[in-house]
C-alpha cells in the first residue's frame, strides 16, 4: 500500500479539526457548498472561506489557516472576511496575547444574518414608500414599486414570527 492509496493512508488532521478527516473529502464539500452560496450571490472568495471556517471543528481559522487550506492569498481572505464581517456571517475574536485574528462562525450565524436583513427590509421598504409617492401607485412602474412594497412588507412582518418557530423548532431538537 502507498501513501497515495486513499484506503491506506491515513486522513491529515486540519488546523481546527477535532478528529482525523480525509482532506480531500472536505475539499469537496467546501468547494461544492461555496459554489451553492455563489448561486445564491455570495462572492467566491467569500462563499470558500465561509465554507471553510463552518466545516472546521472549532468553527473558527486565522487568515494563515484559510490561507494555507483554500492556497489563497492573505489578501484573498481579508478581503473575503471583510464581506462576511458586513454580513454578520463571521466574527473576529483576537486571540490572547497576540496580534492574530481568529474569524469564527457560530451556530446561531444564520439567524444573526437573516435579522440582519430586517434593518436592510426596512431601508428598503421605505425608500420604496418614496419611489411609490414620486411615480405615482397608478403609473406601471409605480404599479411594480405597489407589489415589491407589498412584498417587503409581508416579509418584515412574517419574519419576526418565523425567527420565533425557528427557536421553539431550535428548542425541540436540542438534547437535554
Amino acid at each position: 500500500m502507498t501513501e497515495n492509496d486513499p484506503v491506506s493512508a491515513e486522513p491529515a488532521r486540519d488546523p481546527g479539526q477535532g478528529a482525523a478527516r480525509d482532506d480531500d473529502r472536505v475539499a469537496r464539500f467546501v468547494e461544492h457548498f461555496a459554489a451553492q452560496l455563489v448561486g445564491a450571490g455570495m462572492p467566491p472568495m467569500a462563499a470558500r472561506v465561509f465554507a471553510s471556517i463552518l466545516s472546521s471543528d472549532s468553527g473558527s481559522m486565522t487568515s494563515a489557516e484559510l490561507s494555507e487550506r483554500l492556497k489563497v492569498s492573505p489578501a484573498g481572505v481579508s478581503g473575503a472576511v471583510k464581506y462576511l464581517s458586513q454580513q454578520h456571517m463571521v466574527t473576529r475574536q483576537r486571540e490572547p496575547g497576540t496580534r492574530r485574528e481568529r474569524y469564527v462562525v457560530h451556530g446561531w450565524q444564520w439567524y444573526e444574518a437573516l435579522t440582519n436583513r430586517e434593518a436592510v427590509l426596512k431601508r428598503w421598504t421605505e425608500s420604496l414608500r418614496e419611489g411609490v409617492a414620486s411615480l405615482g401607485a397608478d403609473s406601471p412602474a409605480g404599479e411594480r414599486l405597489v407589489e415589491t412594497l407589498m412584498f417587503f412588507e409581508f416579509v418584515d412582518r412574517e419574519l419576526g414570527d418565523l425567527m420565533a418557530r425557528w427557536e421553539v423548532y431550535r428548542r425541540s431538537r436540542q438534547q437535554p
